[in-house]
C-alpha cells in the first residue's frame, strides 16, 4: 500500500510495521556516523554561517543533553546560540515538562529578542513540535530527526522502552498522542531515513503544506543527530528566514545524497 506525505498523516496504513530485524541490526553503524562527523568537521565548518539566533535542542527517548552535545557544538561553530533542554533524561511526557519547555522557549525568545529554532531528535522531536504549538509566537522553526508523529504507535522498536521509562501504555488514550500528527503553525521540517532501524520511516512524514517538508537522508536512527548529511540539512534549514521560508532544494553536491519531496514506502 502506498503512502504519500501529501496525504493526511492519520491515514498512514495500519499495515506499517516496525523496521525489519536487518535494519535494526544496521543501527550498529551509528559509531561510524559519529566518526564521519569528526572526519567531515572541516567541511561542516564551511557551511553557511548562522545569525546568532537561539536554538533549543531536545534529546531522544532515554537520552539527556550529553547526546546532543555534538550537534550543539556544531551549531556554536556555525554562529548560532544553542541551548540544551535542561530537563534531564527524556523519559516521555512527564507532568509539567512540556509546559516547562514552552516556558523556557519564551524565556529564550525574550532574552535574545527573537524567536527560537527548535530541534528534536526522535521522541525529542515530539516535544519540539508540541512546544511550537504552545508557544508559536516564540518559535522560529521546527526540525525533527527520525521523529515518529504519525501512524501506528507500535510501528517502531522503542515502544516497550517508552512504556518502561514513562510508566504509560503506548495504546492508552493520551491528549498528546491524539494531536502529534498535526504540524505546528511554523516552518516544520522532518529529516528521516528509510534505513532507520528503530522507527518505521512513513511515521516520520509531514502532511504536505506550505510550511511543512520532509528531507530524506541515509542514516541510522541512533546516529541521525550525528550524521553529517542530516546535520547539513539542519544547518540549511536554520538559515531560512521564517518570513520568506522556502522548502529545501538539495544544494550542490548534496543533490544525490539528500532527497526532498514525495516519498513512498519501500
Amino acid at each position: 500500500m502506498s503512502f504519500f506525505p501529501g496525504s493526511d498523516a492519520r491515514s498512514v496504513p495500519t499495515e506499517v510495521k516496525a523496521p525489519s530485524p536487518f535494519l535494526l541490526m544496521l543501527e550498529a553503524r551509528a559509531p561510524w556516523e559519529y566518526a564521519a562527523l569528526w572526519l567531515s568537521s572541516p567541511w561542516l565548518r564551511e557551511l553557511p554561517r548562522g545569525d546568532g539566533h537561539p536554538v533549543l535542542v531536545f534529546p531522544g527517548l532515554g537520552a539527556n543533553d550529553l547526546s546532543t552535545y555534538p550537534l550543539r557544538n556544531l551549531l556554536t561553530v556555525l554562529g548560532y546560540t544553542p541551548y540544551p533542554w535542561n530537563f534531564g533524561f527524556n523519559f516521555g511526557p512527564r507532568p509539567g515538562v512540556l509546559r516547562g519547555c514552552a516556558e523556557l522557549t519564551r524565556e529564550l525568545c525574550d532574552k535574545h529578542g527573537q524567536p527560537v529554532s527548535l530541534i528534536g531528535w526522535s521522541l525529542g522531536g515530539v516535544y519540539a513540535r508540541e512546544v511550537a504549538k504552545l508557544a508559536p509566537e516564540a518559535t522560529r522553526c521546527v526540525v525533527t530527526l527520525g521523529t515518529p508523529f504519525a501512524g501506528p504507535p507500535k510501528a517502531n522498536h522503542a515502544w516497550r522502552v517508552y512504556e518502561f521509562l514513562s510508566g504509560q501504555k503506548i495504546d492508552d488514550p493520551h491528549e498528546l498522542r491524539d494531536q502529534i500528527h498535526i504540524a505546528p503553525p511554523v516552518p516544520t521540517t522532518s529529516v528521516y531515513s528509510r534505513s532507520d532501524g528503530v522507527v518505521a520511516w512513513p511515521c516520520s512524514l509531514n502532511e504536505d503544506g506550505p510550511l511543512t517538508e520532509n528531507i530524506e537522508v541515509f542514516a541510522s536512527h541512533v546516529g541521525l543527530g550525528l550524521n553529517p548529511l542530516a546535520l547539513t540539512a539542519v544547518a540549511d534549514r536554520l538559515t531560512q528566514d521564517p518570513k520568506r521560508w522556502r522548502k529545501f532544494d538539495r544544494p550542490g553536491a548534496l543533490a544525490w545524497l539528500v532527497k526532498h519531496g514525495p516519498a513512498r514506502p519501500a
